[in-house]
């Protein structure tokens, strides 16, 4: 008799997965573990993911929706770019003051699967290449002077928090990083916003000189 299809069986392999992978490490972990604590067979296993290396990449693809989400909440929150940008780093430190956090999990593994070609190790790579295009574009929409340094420095200053967080369990430090983060963007749009003013009174005065030049009796007043 066939085996009945069971729909969530690759979210349930995943979940046990994830959490094991977090909590020891991916190569600490083997299959034989997942099956036992998933409770699953490992013909069901091997239906649902082709080998290890496919359970991992499933792992990371879940982390980078995770992240995805911390940051559509965040956007979601306040209405201008640079605020979005100070806010992603807000959820950034919530997160990592949270109980039970144990860093970034793609930097965790990152560390795992040094080989530039191992499927890991590229998941990863575009992970933290996205997150720094999309701050950038952020950036950029916040008209900082230079929009990939900023988004240099904020990557920065997500990484510190995400990275002595769970070590020092100073909430106090990881409020003072948002804090530099929010004196960082400000400065880096500061000026941006300051030169506009200047060129938009420069153009006011433009405008009004030849107004004047052109109509002598405006010049006097009317």
């Amino acid at each position: 008799m066939a085996r009945r299809p069971d729909p969530g069986a690759r979210e349930r392999i995943l979940e046990v997965a994830s959490r094991l992978f977090v909590e020891h490490g991916v190569h600490a972990v083997g299959l034989q573990q997942i099956i036992d604590e998933c409770g699953c067979g490992k013909n069901l296993l091997y239906r649902e993911f082709r080998n290890k290396d496919d359970l991992v990449v499933a792992f990371l693809e879940r982390c980078r929706a995770d992240w995805a989400g911390i940051v559509d909440r965040a956007v979601r929150s306040v209405p201008g770019p640079a605020e979005q940008i100070v806010a992603i780093v807000g959820a950034v430190a919530e997160q990592a003051t949270a109980d039970g956090f144990r860093g970034c999990p793609l930097r965790n593994v990152y560390v795992e699967f040094p080989d530039p070609d191992h499927p890991a190790h590229r998941a990863i790579v575009a992970h933290y290449t996205g997150r720094r295009a999309a701050l950038r574009e952020l950036a950029h929409r916040a008209r900082a002077s230079d929009p990939d340094a900023l988004a240099g420095r904020i990557c920065l200053i997500i990484d510190g928090i995400n990275t002595s967080a769970p070590v020092l369990r100073d909430k106090a430090a990881v409020d003072a990083a948002v804090l530099f983060a929010e004196e960082t963007v400000s400065s880096a749009t500061s000026a941006t916003s300051a030169t506009s003013a200047t060129s938009a009174t420069s153009v006011t005065s433009v405008t009004s000189v030849t107004q004047a030049h052109d109509d002598p009796v405006g010049a006097t007043g009317r």
